[in-house]
């Protein structure tokens, strides 16, 4: 191609620097369309740099079915977004060092290529920073989310301060509603049955199979009448059936353990619980009453 028919096509636009070698008109107003519509695509592109939304976080990703659960997890998501948060601002940091030495041997250096070379490496440095700063951005709105589903939670449950053993007490109920949930999901497509791998989840708890087998059935097919009479069950229908079943064998996990030996809570081994007084004896009951 002849050496006049070359021209250079630059855009530069807040984000975004092309410099396309080219002769094509096309690209010429490809390039003006991307640049006049890169403002308003920036903003738009601001409101994302995050994995999840805010509806997909208390649906899809905190799937815990007791309040407290959900706390251990809303804060297990607050831990994670801290330390990302503070991985990405030491890392900003040290690309701010790495930037001004960079700008410092430029206004020292004398070769012509090499400050070609070294403007070149300043505007990536830049473009970095500015990509950067939209997912700290995003992380700290996660972090600002959450942190307002923490005190939202902690109002639902009435409580200002959770101890260890307001989580371990709970558990009982967390994982009998999450096991029951689990057998009626599965039951659902197999007419009614149960899979074996909540039946294992049932014994583990010191749940007899068939009782559950029969609460399953039996809300199965309430379901069944109710939409007879053309009515629809709803989603907090199944929810009150879950509680019931959690409150009618709350008992058995912790009858289970016992008769292994174990004590389902020893209040000994916790942090933030005030701890039993001594007996005139000298010992300390590790059993702690719901």
């Amino acid at each position: 191609m002849p050496k006049d028919t070359v021209k250079e096509t630059a855009l530069a636009t807040v984000d975004l620097n092309i410099q396309l070698p080219s002769a094509k008109p096309e690209y010429k107003s490809m390039l003006a369309n991307i640049a006049d519509k890169a403002p308003a695509i920036a903003q738009a592109s601001s409101n994302f740099y995050k994995a999840h939304s805010q509806m997909m976080s208390v649906t899809l990703d905190v799937t815990a079915i007791t309040p407290i659960r959900s706390v251990k997890h809303s804060l297990a998501e607050i831990e994670k977004t801290k330390s990302a948060l503070q991985e990405g601002y030491f890392k900003m940091k040290k690309e701010e060092v790495k930037l001004k030495k960079l700008e410092r041997k430029l206004s020292e250096e004398t070769d012509d290529l090499e400050r070609e070379m070294l403007e070149i490496k300043i505007n990536e440095k830049q473009a970095q920073a500015a990509s950067s700063r939209g997912y700290v951005e995003a992380a700290v709105r996660k972090l600002n989310f959450f942190s307002n589903q923490y005190e939202n939670l902690m109002k639902k449950i009435g409580k200002d301060e959770l101890t260890e053993a307001d989580y371990e007490l709970e558990e009982v109920k967390y994982h009998i509603m999450t096991c029951m949930k689990q057998a009626l999901n599965s039951a659902r497509p197999r007419n009614g049955v149960i899979d074996e791998g909540n039946m294992i989840y049932l014994f583990d708890l010191g749940i007899n199979a068939a009782q559950a087998q029969l609460e399953v059935m039996s809300y199965l097919n309430w379901e069944n009448e109710l939409i007879k009479e053309g009515k629809a069950p709803e989603h907090h229908h199944t929810v009150q059936w879950l509680e019931a079943c959690a409150d009618k064998w709350a008992h058995c996990p912790s009858a289970f353990a016992e008769s292994r030996g174990f004590d389902i809570l020893d209040k000994t081994s916790l942090t933030n619980t005030p701890q039993l007084e001594d007996k005139t004896d000298g010992s300390q009951s590790s059993k702690v009453s719901p």
